[in-house]
């Protein structure tokens, strides 16, 4: 072996942990050494969820999901307020002559109109006296526009 190449050996060298403040002796080439997490206070360890973040970037992390799901319930909300059931069949903007002929024939809301088009097709809607496919078809297109989910004549072919 060659002298003067290795290393001092310090068998009773002192560490300690800056997170918990541990100290403990053991062999090293220095005579002191800090860490910033140790066994005792390590989450895989300790089995608590403590997360050492010094940069703030688990607070930014945890802030940018917490806008997320604001957003998300926004949206939810903003969905669920353009598509009630109980939305009066006027507010959809179609013709007065085409809301009379629904509302003599017993369809005042979104919820009777979604009905009769469920029970009997395109062709439930159609029967009615002086209504025609284009009537039909602006009904349609005006609630999707609303978010409101309505067969396609396709999808009822299908």
């Amino acid at each position: 072996m060659k002298a003067e190449i290795h290393p001092t050996w310090y068998p009773e060298a002192s560490v300690s942990c800056l997170s918990c403040g541990k100290t403990w002796k053991t062999g090293a080439t220095v005579p002191t050494l800090t860490t910033e997490i140790c066994s005792n206070c390590h989450p895989f360890y300790t089995g608590e969820q403590r997360i050492v973040d010094t940069e703030g970037r688990v607070d930014s992390f945890l802030r940018r999901l917490q806008r997320r799901d604001d957003m998300r319930a926004a949206q939810q909300a903003a969905r669920a307020a353009l598509t009630p059931l109980d939305l009066p069949l006027s507010k959809l903007g179609i013709s007065k002559r085409h809301q009379t002929l629904l509302e003599e024939n017993g369809m005042k809301v979104v919820q009777d109109f979604l009905d009769r088009l469920s029970e009997g097709g395109d062709e439930g809607i159609l029967g009615i006296a002086g209504l025609g496919r284009q009537a039909l078809s602006d009904i349609k297109k005006s609630l999707r526009s609303r978010g409101y989910n309505v067969p396609s004549r396709e999808a009822e072919g299908e």
